[in-house]
């Protein structure tokens, strides 16, 4: 699984999850990619965010959005939910993850969605070979029962 950041003609920003890079390129030139927000077809890929490494000396996370800044409690809440979606429908491989998503990447093995843990040098390994990677906060949001 392959997440893109997109933009359309008018400036709206919205992710898009692909089975590939080669699915993007087909839903693109077929004009299947649609603004989540206006409904354009004029869809690009726009630089996603960095991987943030985390443990010893690494730098210190982001600060919270202030309290009161319009918007920092719906979009804390949306993140936790997308995390929360991600852990459970995917598979925790550990520090096996560079060599499992090349494996997915190569189709040395069936496609299907994975995380785990890498080092900063071994993402950007990844991102030289073309293999798209999405970072989670080091952080898994408890499960309320």
């Amino acid at each position: 699984m392959i997440v893109y950041d997109l933009v359309c003609d008018a400036g709206h920003r919205f992710e898009g999850w692909f089975h590939s890079a080669e699915d993007f390129d087909a839903q693109t030139q077929a004009n299947g990619l649609r603004c989540a927000v206006c409904g354009s077809a004029a869809v690009r890929k726009v630089p996603g965010g960095t991987y943030l490494p985390h443990g010893a000396g690494c730098p210190d996370p982001l600060p919270a959005p202030a309290a009161g800044q319009a918007g920092s409690a719906e979009a804390a809440s949306l993140m936790e939910r997308v995390v929360r979606y991600l852990v459970a429908n995917s598979e925790d491989v550990g520090r096996q993850f560079p060599e499992e998503a090349r494996r997915i990447y190569y189709e040395d093995v069936e496609a299907r969605a994975i995380r785990g843990t890498a080092s900063r040098a071994e993402i950007e390994a990844l991102k030289d070979e073309g293999i798209e990677v999405l970072a989670l906060p080091t952080e898994t949001p408890r499960t309320t029962h």
